[in-house]
């Protein structure tokens, strides 16, 4: 288990480091604009009878050369709790969409297999995915501010990553209760 030393954001010797104007109405901005884009992408793949999370595991898969990858991997990518991946798996699973199976290289690992009917699926509800996408970010961004975006969500996720605190969080959420 890795273990870090959290960076507090102020100590009891000083004050916290407020937010000014600026910074203030760009995290306001931040959040309603994630949420509002989540809901929109998940509204129109309802069409399809599938949750934006699901839509995301089933396109990881079909990017794979095999259409497989470790569950802890998807994890990781999604970042969803092992448990939490586990249920949504078996949603995909009973609609015949994935299948588990023991990692060939490790058989203590399973991976997630997307179908061949998985495949077909992905491939009919795209079309409405990247027009959601487009419809909803990309038209109403530069292309040099999707771009910067893009950067400054790597950054922070890199950032988030390297404090270990998400490993910690998920390690959390799996521990039974």
């Amino acid at each position: 288990m890795k273990t870090h030393t959290p960076l507090p954001l102020y100590t009891k010797k000083s004050e916290p480091q407020w937010l000014d104007a600026g910074e203030q109405l760009a995290w306001h901005e931040y959040l309603r604009a994630s949420r509002l884009l989540e809901a929109a992408l998940d509204h129109d793949l309802q069409a399809h009878g599938l949750q934006l999370s699901e839509y995301e595991i089933i396109s990881i898969l079909s990017e794979q050369p095999d259409r497989r990858l470790r569950m802890s991997v998807i994890a990781e990518l999604v970042v969803q709790s092992r448990s939490r991946l586990t249920h949504t798996a078996g949603r995909l699973e009973n609609r015949g969409w994935v299948r588990r199976e023991a990692c060939t290289g490790d058989r203590r690992g399973v991976e997630l297999v997307l179908t061949d009917s998985g495949y077909a699926e992905i491939c009919r509800m795209a079309p409405t995915h990247v027009s959601s996408v487009r419809a909803n970010l990309l038209d109403h961004l530069s292309r040099e501010d999707l771009l910067a975006l893009g950067r400054a969500m790597a950054a922070v996720s890199s950032g988030i990553q390297s404090t270990g605190v998400c490993d910690e969080v998920r390690e959390a959420e799996e521990q039974p209760v």
